[in-house]
């Protein structure tokens, strides 16, 4: 059987710590917020985030040689930049598509993920709700509530719109995940450190707010002769 592609694995299906934006002197001035305080903060942020789209660029690296060696991970594996679109409506409504170097998407209405290869004429089915701890991505289109329950949420600076998150699930594929949002409250940055010792960076840029989205997007219905896989 041909293998699915993981292209957008780092992100969105095995996916997105900030020490590659913030450097060290940053952290020691800052005050960090109280959990509570934090969990409050991200909720405005996404409560007022009702939809967005926007282009992506998606790069991995290992965080040291020594991981890497015993993961068994190649070059091929790492250094690797993807660019796309990403579309969201909360709740639920993801679509998250590359476009460079090769085409893969991955569409949910908030009830099954579908990750789609048109070139093997592939797709994998799954639960949304088998992925809510290692769906990172989802994090933006998610129920406020499960998101909560799902991460604990702190914020390093009490003054600035960034969030890193710690999986409260113990077998989950990444270590933590960071967000940060704008000026006018969208996504500007996700960096994701992975079980496997690489640090995934999104950049989202082109960024719309609260626009409209047609439902067809997330809407999706396999090609005539693509494998459906269930997992």
């Amino acid at each position: 059987m041909k293998m699915l592609r993981k292209t957008l694995g780092a992100v969105a299906v095995t996916l997105v710590t900030f020490a590659p934006v913030l450097s060290t002197t940053v952290f020691a001035a800052s005050t960090p917020a109280s959990e509570q305080q934090a969990t409050q903060s991200l909720v405005k942020q996404l409560s007022g985030l009702r939809s967005f789209t926007a282009n992506f660029e998606q790069t991995t690296k290992a965080s040291g040689k020594t991981v890497v060696q015993k993961k068994g991970l190649t070059s091929q594996h790492l250094n690797q930049t993807f660019t796309g679109v990403i579309k969201v409506e909360r709740p639920g409504k993801f679509f998250w598509e590359t476009t460079q170097p090769s085409k893969q998407s991955i569409i949910t209405t908030g009830k099954t993920i579908w990750i789609y290869d048109p070139d093997l004429q592939q797709v994998v089915r799954q639960n949304v709700s088998d992925q809510v701890a290692n769906t990172p991505a989802l994090l933006l289109s998610g129920n406020t509530n499960t998101i909560m329950q799902a991460y604990k949420v702190t914020q390093p600076d009490q003054t600035k719109n960034y969030y890193t998150l710690l999986p409260r699930a113990k077998d989950t594929a990444f270590q933590d995940l960071t967000i940060s949002f704008g000026a006018q409250g969208t996504p500007t940055l996700m960096i994701l450190n992975d079980s496997l010792g690489q640090v995934t960076t999104v950049h989202f840029n082109n960024v719309a707010k609260n626009v409209d989205i047609p439902a067809s997007v997330f809407h999706f219905v396999p090609p005539k002769g693509t494998d459906i896989i269930d997992q």
